[in-house]
C-alpha cells in the first residue's frame, strides 16, 4: 500500500482509502511492510499531524497497528531505478519481494514501469470492487 492511500484513508473517512484501512483493521487486508516503507509511513504521519489531527500517541498506534496486521518482508534485492519516481521504487521492490501482491495507489502513472515485474497497479476503489 503506498503512503497516499494511508493518508488519504487517515484525512478522510468518506472514501475507499478510509475503506482499505478499515479491512486491515479487521484482518480482512494484510498489507505488505517493509523497513523502509514503515519509516516513510512514519515521516509522513509525522510531517502532516496536525492536518491529519493526529497525536504522536495516534500516529504511533497507526504504525503499531500496521506491524501488529501486517506482513513485514525482506527486500533482497534492488531494482531501481525503474520508476518514474525514484521514490517509489522501495514500494516496487517490496511488492517483488512479497511476490504475486498488488500495489494499492491514487499514483497509477509512477508505477508503470511495474508491469516486467507481473505486480498489479490498482486504485483503492478498484481493489474494494474486486473484494465485493
Amino acid at each position: 500500500m503506498d503512503t497516499n492511500v494511508l493518508y488519504s484513508g487517515l484525512y478522510s473517512q468518506s472514501g475507499a482509502s478510509f475503506q482499505i484501512l478499515r479491512l486491515i483493521d479487521r484482518g480482512r487486508l494484510v498489507p505488505q511492510l517493509s523497513t523502509t516503507l514503515l519509516f516513510e509511513y512514519e515521516d509522513v504521519l509525522t510531517r502532516n499531524q496536525h492536518e491529519l489531527k493526529l497525536s504522536d500517541r495516534a500516529v504511533n498506534d497507526v504504525l503499531d497497528g500496521f506491524c501488529l496486521r501486517g506482513e513485514c518482508r525482506k527486500v533482497h534485492f534492488l531494482w531501481r531505478p525503474q520508476l518514474s519516481d525514484p521514490k517509489d521504487d522501495h514500494v516496487l521492490e517490496l511488492a517483488v519481494a512479497a511476490s504475486g501482491v498488488d500495489i494499492v495507489t491514487h499514483n497509477l502513472r509512477d508505477f508503470g514501469n511495474a508491469s516486467p515485474f507481473g505486480i498489479r497497479i490498482i486504485t483503492p476503489a478498484q481493489l474494494l470492487g474486486e473484494l465485493k
